[in-house]
C-alpha cells in the first residue's frame, strides 16, 4: 500500500528539484551539444541507475556507512572529478570542425558514456544528502517499505530522465546555433569548460 497524499506532494517536489541545474543536468547538456541526444541517452541510463542505487541505499541506511568512511568517498569524488576534467581538457584541445559530432561519437564508447553518468550520480555528495533528507519523510511507517520505495524510486528515475532529456535537447539546439558562421570556434571551448566545471564541482562539492 502507499500513502497517496504523500505521493501527490512528492511528485512535483522531486520534479522541481530535478529540473534545477546541477552536475548531471549540466553533463547532459554538454553531451547533447557535443555528441547529440541519441548518444547522450547512454549517459542518462548510467545516471538513473546511479540515482536509483543512491536513493535505495539512503533509505536502507547504507549512507551511514559512507559517512563512517569519508576517505573512501572523497577518493571516489576526486577520481570521478579528475576523469571529467580530463575529458573537458581534451575538448578544449580538439580542433573545431563541422563534423565534431561524428568525431565525438567515434571516440566515446557507449560504455564510457554509461560510466560517466553512473559515476557522476554515485559520487555526488549533494545527491546523497538530498536523498537522505528528502526520501525518509515520504515513507509511511504504517505501510510496507518495499512497494513505497519502488514507486518513489520510479518517480525519481522518470523525473531525472525527462529533465536530462530536456537539457540534452537544449544542448543540441545550442550546437546548431554555434555551427553557424564563426560560432563553431566557440563550441569546443564552451563544451570543454562545462565539462571541466562539472569535474571540479564533483571533486570539491
Amino acid at each position: 500500500m502507499l500513502d497517496l497524499s504523500l505521493l501527490a506532494v512528492f511528485v512535483p517536489t522531486f520534479f522541481i528539484v530535478s529540473i534545477t541545474p546541477g552536475m548531471c543536468m549540466t553533463l547532459a547538456m554538454t553531451l547533447g551539444m557535443t555528441i547529440g541526444v541519441k548518444r547522450t541517452i547512454w549517459m542518462m541510463l548510467g545516471e538513473v541507475l546511479g540515482v536509483a542505487i543512491v536513493a535505495i541505499a539512503a533509505v536502507l541506511g547504507v549512507a551511514s556507512i559512507m559517512l563512517n568512511y569519508p576517505q573512501a568517498f572523497a577518493l571516489l569524488k576526486w577520481l570521478g572529478g579528475a576523469y571529467l576534467i580530463y575529458i573537458g581538457l581534451c575538448m578544449w584541445r580538439s580542433k573545431a570542425t563541422l563534423n565534431i559530432n561524428d568525431q565525438a561519437q567515434k571516440k566515446i564508447s557507449k560504455k564510457a558514456l554509461f560510466s560517466q553518468g553512473f559515476l557522476t550520480a554515485i559520487a555526488n555528495p549533494k545527491g546523497w544528502a538530498f536523498m537522505i533528507s528528502l526520501l525518509p519523510p515520504f515513507i509511511n511507517i504504517d505501510y510496507a517499505l518495499a512497494p513505497q520505495l519502488t514507486i518513489l524510486v520510479a518517480v525519481i528515475l522518470v523525473s531525472e530522465f525527462v529533465c536530462m532529456m530536456a537539457y540534452a535537447m537544449g544542448g543540441k539546439s545550442l550546437r546548431i546555433f554555434l555551427k553557424k558562421g564563426d560560432n563553431i570556434k566557440w563550441m569546443n571551448a564552451i563544451a570543454g569548460s562545462l565539462m571541466v566545471a562539472v569535474g571540479v564541482w564533483l571533486a570539491i562539492g
